[in-house]
């Protein structure tokens, strides 16, 4: 449930929606159905709607990799993640699985 406190009370990045996404597809639905109409892409999987609500958009296979206890695997993928907008999957294994 969410409520609209009116134009004095405007969205900003201390609150945002997360969702967790299993494939590119299910990516890039989402992220051209938020930003339609007004939205704005921005880094890291972050993008607002039309109405100014933050989203992250992040596939749960990022999750994964960041966390890995290889370290320098964990570190590529998070320098991969920080040049994209939207979240690419097919980049971050590449990084991952780099050697």
């Amino acid at each position: 449930m969410a409520l609209n406190g009116g134009p004095q009370f405007k969205f900003t990045e201390a609150i945002s929606l997360f969702v967790n996404c299993e494939t590119q597809e299910e990516v890039d639905d989402l992220w051209k159905k938020l930003i339609a109409g007004g939205g704005a892409p921005s880094q890291c999987g972050w993008l607002k709607d039309k109405f100014g609500l933050s989203w992250q958009i992040i596939p749960s296979v990022l999750l994964k990799m960041v966390a890995d206890k290889d370290a320098e695997k964990s570190k590529r993928v998070m320098e991969a993640m920080l040049q994209m907008s939207k979240i690419d999957i097919n980049r971050l294994k590449q990084a991952y699985e780099q050697r």
